[in-house]
């Protein structure tokens, strides 16, 4: 039988440790900790993004991640924190997912951009200005 969105998206929560937006904070100030965005480029220009968030959509992602690609971002390293989030949680874990089948280690979600917003994350209006 084959599986649904639902459950690929379970699996792949299961597999990428969620915190809290004071820990993102603490691993992005004490350690380097990339803020990741994965939302389409709508989303941010209607609804603004998490304060310091690097953008790349979720279509982009594996592309962004390999030096030999054109696609390239150095932003991605493997031995950097990486935080993510997206609307609602889902394309963050699948995200995640990804990231560690990549052989990026230290691979996190806050779930989603009100995840952020409720912790007391601060805002900032439309794109990442280094994209």
């Amino acid at each position: 039988m084959p599986v649904t969105v639902k459950d690929m998206v379970a699996a792949a929560a299961q597999e990428v440790a969620k915190i809290d937006p004071s820990e993102a904070a603490r691993l992005m100030d004490e350690e380097g900790g990339l803020l990741l965005d994965v939302r389409d480029a709508p989303e941010l220009e209607r609804s603004g993004r998490a304060k310091d968030a690097h953008h790349i959509p979720r279509g982009m992602l594996e592309f962004r991640t390999d030096p030999d690609s054109p696609a390239f971002d150095s932003e991605l390293q493997r031995d950097r924190p990486i935080i993510l989030y997206c609307a609602a949680g889902g394309r963050a874990a699948l995200a995640g997912k990804a990231l560690k089948e990549l052989g990026y280690q230290r691979v996190f979600t806050i779930g989603s951009f009100k995840d952020w917003i409720e912790g007391g994350g601060e805002v900032s209006e439309g794109m990442d200005p280094g994209m």
